[in-house]
């Protein structure tokens, strides 16, 4: 599973990786865990708002932080 976490580097981007970090290691899934900080690649992506997530390539979420349980369901859907 590739993930990647959007953000320049504000609080909330910082609360977004942890959080992920942390619901990848209680899910005991096999992720690549990626922080995009370039703006231009960002913008690239189609991302408006950060932070934002993308699961394999995909964004399903942006402009929040999630709590841990959220990015658990996330994160479940895609196995």
């Amino acid at each position: 599973m590739k993930i990647e976490i959007f953000g320049t580097g504000c609080a909330k981007c910082k609360r977004l990786e942890k959080h992920v970090e942390k619901a990848v290691k209680e899910l005991k899934v096999k992720a690549d865990i990626r922080k995009v900080e370039d703006i231009t690649e960002i913008m690239n992506r189609g991302v408006m708002m950060t932070p934002a997530l993308a699961i394999d390539g995909k964004i399903v979420l942006s402009g929040k932080t999630s709590d841990i349980d959220e990015i658990k369901e996330l994160l479940s859907r895609k196995r």
